[in-house]
């Protein structure tokens, strides 16, 4: 079990349920433009057999006063500070979109630290240098807001906000710039299985080329698909439960 010692001293992580029982800790990265509570409703579907810890990205809700920061670099740093004081655990780590490259750069990290993740699941985002460069960062204002129009996943009132636009317009692009000058180093292959899943009409990383992760690890590697598009999550919470708690359990038991 956590303490409240411990939660306090992390303000990169949210736990949105209690699992003083939990057979496994979950790590769960956000998308390009979203944050911790994101993952609410998976946490709610995995408690209490599985903690689930949502990484807060700085720049939003709780961190709203801390800059943004630009780099997948820079992400990668401030999750496995906020991670410190679950250092001690056995984690799982699970990231969509954006939140896959980040949470595959933190196995990495840890990895090297001698703390291998349970396993690492990723979820919409193609292997880093499978697909073309992209630069929705350098759009204007409604060539970002059309980039989000054509993943879907956010509600239409907002982006036609002018006040909701100038909110969520800066992270937005932020991230984006994050990800799409993020080039992968060279390194060893992770040692932790690793299980892909993916929209079966996701326009950004379809499961064919989400087989690509396979290259990533040299442990087992799985692909499964959902129907829906880049966030099929929404759809499918007690399905994509299901498959996160079987798999994380297996390999933590």
């Amino acid at each position: 079990m956590v303490s409240h010692a411990a939660r306090a001293t992390s303000k990169g992580i949210q736990q949105f349920h209690s699992s003083p029982g939990a057979e496994a800790t979950l790590v769960c990265f956000p998308h390009a433009g979203g944050a911790a509570n994101y993952y609410r409703p998976l946490s709610a579907a995995l408690s209490p057999g599985i903690d689930v810890l949502a990484v807060q990205y700085p720049g939003r809700q709780n961190r709203r006063a801390e800059p943004l920061v630009g780099t997948i670099d820079q992400l990668v740093d401030d999750s496995v500070e906020a991670l410190g004081p679950w250092a001690h655990r056995p984690l799982s780590l699970f990231g969509h979109s954006m939140g896959a490259v980040v949470a595959y750069e933190v196995a990495g990290r840890l990895t090297a630290a001698g703390s291998p993740p349970v396993t690492l699941i990723v979820s919409g985002s193609r292997a880093h240098g499978d697909g073309p460069a992209r630069e929705v960062h350098r759009r204007d204002d409604d060539g970002v807001v059309a980039e989000i129009r054509r993943l879907g996943g956010t509600d239409t009132r907002v982006l036609e906000d002018p006040e909701m636009r100038a909110l969520f317009l800066p992270t937005l692009r932020a991230d984006y710039q994050a990800v799409e000058t993020y080039r992968q180093t060279e390194g060893p292959l992770l040692s932790c299985p690793v299980l892909a899943l993916a929209g079966d009409s996701d326009p950004v990383a379809s499961p064919a080329e989400m087989r690509h992760w396979d290259a990533r690890t040299s442990a087992q590697f799985d692909l499964l698909s959902f129907s829906g598009g880049h966030f099929y999550l929404a759809d499918h919470t007690a399905a994509l439960a299901s498959v996160v708690r079987d798999h994380v359990i297996a390999l933590t038991r």
